[in-house]
């Protein structure tokens, strides 16, 4: 086996505390020291490959270009726990990249959305894929929550008083891409007129199942005008008109790009899924059936959500394929 490489020193300083570079170079000495086969050919050494050491006077005298862009310091003094629990930092920290994801994901659906309109399959397609992996990393936060025993969760639950995550601003407007909209649901954020605004903007939009069908309607497919002309403002319930449409497109060649949508959505529903059955499960062991905080109905509310699919006719027109 090859040895290690040893490296030069990658920083000096002189005698006034100054910060040079230099140049890094692995050793020139790049033969196996195993025997090789008999008649077999010895390749030869290897030239030195240089690597130049990061200029560590950036950022020495003023913030680093990192930080003015990530805003790291910033994200990392968001954190004040209300509790004496180190668990309490945890949860914190856990539904704040949730927030984050959150947003992400909202980002991607919009863009997915916008894309629809313009009859852009391209751009679509690629948003919806990104946010499939960025659901699977919003679903993969639970995993720091996933086993608290009732305990370790009622040691710091009090610290969040009438705070609730379907308060949640973010996970509100993804709901409304989902289809899944209720302007009662505007009511918590009255008092935070930034978020009110843009929740009230996304309730009469399109959600993205909706430009989904518009889509199809322009490509000649017979989704149902009442469903094209519905209320944007009310939640979307699922129709046999679409679910017929949806069942033609299956039957029809596995390549179109109606199908592969199709599956993309599909993807997107089956994490959504996922993620509601994992906010269940993580709540029903740290708190069995107990009222849920903000005055929700825990886990009885969560089952209730559990059990419902987004873009419905995808799931159920499989059955008529």
């Amino acid at each position: 086996m090859s040895q290690p490489f040893p490296l030069s020193p990658a920083v000096t300083e002189d005698s006034g505390g100054n910060v040079s570079r230099e140049t890094l170079a692995f050793a020139a000495d790049d033969v196996s020291r195993e025997t090789p086969a008999a008649g077999a050919a010895v390749a030869a050494p290897k030239a030195p490959v240089a690597l130049v050491a990061p200029d560590l006077s950036i950022g020495s005298t003023t913030t680093t270009p990192y930080e003015d862009y990530v805003q790291a310091s910033v994200l990392t003094h968001l954190q004040h726990p209300l509790s004496d629990d180190p668990g309490e930092m945890v949860f914190l920290v856990t539904t704040q990249v949730m927030e984050l994801w959150f947003t992400v994901i909202v980002h991607e659906w919009c863009t997915a959305a916008e894309a629809l309109r313009r009859d852009d399959l391209t751009v679509a397609m690629d948003a919806l894929r990104r946010s499939t992996y960025e659901l699977e990393a919003l679903n993969a936060a639970w995993k720091p929550l996933a086993r608290l025993t009732p305990e370790q969760f009622n040691a710091y639950r009090s610290a969040l008083g009438e705070g609730s995550g379907f308060q949640s601003a973010m996970y509100r407007r993804l709901e409304f891409l989902l289809g899944e909209k209720s302007a009662a649901m505007l009511v918590p954020h009255r008092g935070a007129p930034r978020e009110y605004a843009e929740l009230e903007k996304a309730l009469q939009e399109p959600s993205l199942w909706d430009e989904v069908l518009r889509l199809l309607a322009r490509r000649g497919h017979a989704v149902p005008e009442a469903v094209l002309r519905r209320d944007l403002g009310l939640r979307y319930e699922s129709d046999p008109g679409v679910e017929a449409v949806w069942a033609e497109i299956y039957a029809g060649p596995q390549e179109s790009e109606l199908v592969l949508l199709g599956e993309a959505l599909t993807d997107v529903g089956e994490l959504v899924w996922r993620w509601r059955n994992d906010h269940l499960v993580a709540t029903r062991r740290a708190m069995g059936s107990k009222m849920g905080t903000g005055g929700s109905a825990g886990v009885a509310w969560l089952e209730k959500r559990a059990r419902k699919n987004v873009f419905p006719e995808l799931w159920t027109a499989r059955s008529h394929v």
